[in-house]
């Protein structure tokens, strides 16, 4: 049994496929399905029943493959040890960012980040929290950056800032003449929102809670906060964002822009890790980065109510 052996049969576990864990793993497909049999002969077992498409393990398959994860994760610690101990931030980081943050604070942090480590290389990806959760517990994610808490047992949260809502508003809305805003204030039937899979849909929604929507003539259904801020420019209304994605805001869109009152919703920002994850140094460095590419005032939560996804 070798850890190449180990790292192909969770490949094939993790992408169904012969063919794609062979491409994954930079090997032809007659090379891995060869030593993929030659561990099944060595532990005298079927791991994977290859009647089934897309592949699938055996029972006792399954249970081999997660020690298989577990052994692969225990002998990356080696590298670690070792970067550790040379003082050295370095290696690969694959990090998946949901979509109402990456466009907001990946363009500040990740030309700063490559700067500072140009031994790291990166690989990021915008997903679903969702989809981060399940890439993250099959090793094919490092990190995640998203709003947190999570009722994940298995993840490892990091808050690393704590980024207020604010409305954008129509100067057609009577509420265009307020200051600032309370909850009460809010009209789900006059709300632009994200489509459903958004944590940020949920976290406006339980803003709302307290709210019933009467019903409108148009359901509207985006994945893109810039869509949001057309539909409230062009067609009325008003829509629920987070603050970063007003920092390059016109003056006539800020205009259009109002708070809340104390305590002001907010999202709390994490970076999260399976709990068996191994690069403390290379996680240390990142949050430091997104720290300084932040505003300091979203580095406490103090007068701020985070709301729940």
């Amino acid at each position: 049994m070798t850890i190449v052996q180990l790292e192909y049969i969770v490949a094939v576990d993790t992408y169904k496929s012969f063919v794609k864990a062979a491409e994954k793993c930079f090997v032809t497909q007659p090379t891995l399905s060869m030593q993929v049999q030659k561990l099944e002969e060595t532990l005298d077992i079927k791991i994977f029943d290859r009647t089934k498409q897309p592949i699938i393990p055996t029972e006792i398959g399954a249970e081999v493959i997660a020690q298989a994860r577990k052994t692969l994760q225990e002998s990356y610690k080696i590298n670690e040890i070792i970067n550790e101990r040379k003082g050295e931030i370095s290696g690969e980081l694959r990090i998946g960012v949901i979509p109402t943050i990456a466009p907001f604070l990946l363009p500040k942090l990740l030309g700063k980040f490559m700067e500072k480590y140009p031994k790291v290389k990166l690989f990021v990806s915008e997903l679903t929290t969702e989809n981060i959760i399940n890439k993250l517990k099959n090793g094919l994610l490092d990190c995640g950056i998203l709003a947190t808490p999570l009722d994940e047992p298995s993840i490892v949260e990091r808050p690393v800032y704590y980024e207020n809502f604010v409305s954008y508003i129509s100067e057609e809305s009577p509420l265009f003449k307020k200051s600032t805003l309370d909850f009460s204030d809010l009209n789900i039937d006059e709300l632009w929102l994200l489509n459903e899979g958004h944590c940020l849909r949920n976290q406006v929604l339980n803003i709302c809670k307290h709210k019933k929507a009467e019903g409108q003539n148009l359901e509207y259904n985006t994945g893109s906060i810039e869509t949001l801020i057309r539909m409230v420019d062009l067609n009325n209304g008003m829509t629920i964002l987070p603050e970063l994605s007003i920092q390059d805001f016109p003056v006539e869109q800020l205009d259009k822009v109002r708070y809340f009152k104390t305590p002001q919703p907010s999202r709390e920002i994490s970076i999260v890790t399976h709990a068996s994850f191994i690069k403390k140094r290379t996680i240390d460095a990142l949050e430091t980065e997104i720290l300084e590419s932040v505003p300091n005032s979203m580095r406490s939560k103090n007068k701020k109510s985070v709301i729940a996804i």
